[in-house]
């Protein structure tokens, strides 16, 4: 018996649609309190988007995505190269792995403080921060690393015999056989790293120093109770993150399409 499966974009609308009916359904059993509720309404979120306007969320939400695109090219840079030295050096294997463990285990709090001290936050309003850009960049260097080394680790053990027969080096089969085997697997971990590149930069804007990002937005609605605004921030930031995922999956399928499993057109 052939069971039909939904295409992608039709699960995805059922599941946003299902999302928001229940968002609706709670936002009118939950009671107001005050000015307003602190679960308001899908329209009336959409209306505080309105009211606020283009002009209120995008200087903000540039600053974040400036500070997010910079830590995710530092981040993924710093975990491509750790995890090529493994193939190249195996005996520093337990060193890195456990560095990419404690840069995803090391609780932000306890060095939020430390890095605004060490890096500072944004010198002009406008500017990216460095410590949203450190706190960005350190969220993807564990996916990126555990991602890569999965991939490079995963390449045909016969190609590479071949390449050694021949001579080549470590180095020669990390070049002509594991990065082409590990494609897959890396584009995947750098697809991942993208919302979570613009969660560091958030996060990393939450410890001060800085005017202008989605965090000093959020912060300002939380002390004036503003719930309609912080979902619509919400509501942005989430939009933000699937669309850099869904922009890095198409890229994913166009440099590696044989990754989907399906047969490529010769």
């Amino acid at each position: 018996m052939n069971v039909r499966r939904l295409p992608g974009w039709a699960s995805a609308l059922f599941g946003a649609v299902a999302i928001v009916a229940v968002w609706w359904i709670v936002s009118a059993l939950v009671p107001a309190e005050g000015q307003f509720s602190p679960i308001p309404s899908p329209p009336a979120v959409l209306a505080a988007m309105a009211d606020d306007g283009f002009g209120f969320y995008w200087p903000n939400f540039s600053v974040t995505l400036a500070e997010a695109g910079i830590g995710y090219l530092y981040g993924n840079l710093i975990g491509l190269i750790l995890a090529a030295l493994v193939l190249v050096l195996p005996w520093l294997d337990g060193v890195i792995n456990q560095f990419a463990v404690v840069t995803y285990c090391v609780p932000i709090v306890a060095i939020g403080p430390l890095a605004i001290v060490i890096l500072g936050g944004a010198k002009t309003p406008g500017d990216p921060s460095a410590t949203a850009v450190f706190f960005a960049a350190l969220s993807v260097v564990f996916t990126t690393v555990v991602g890569s080394l999965l991939g490079l680790k995963a390449a045909d053990k016969a190609s590479l015999d071949v390449v050694a027969v021949y001579g080549g080096s470590r180095l020669t089969q990390l070049r002509k056989v594991r990065l082409i085997a590990a494609l897959p697997a890396i584009l995947n971990a750098l697809q991942i790293a993208v919302p979570t590149a613009f969660l560091g930069a958030v996060l990393g804007e939450y410890f001060g120093k800085i005017e202008r990002g989605v965090g000093p937005v959020l912060v300002a609605a939380q002390v004036s109770l503003n719930s309609p605004r912080v979902w619509a921030v919400f509501l942005l930031c989430a939009i933000v993150a699937i669309a850099g995922y869904a922009l890095l999956g198409l890229v994913g399928r166009a440099v590696a399409p044989w990754s989907t499993g399906r047969k490529v057109a010769a």
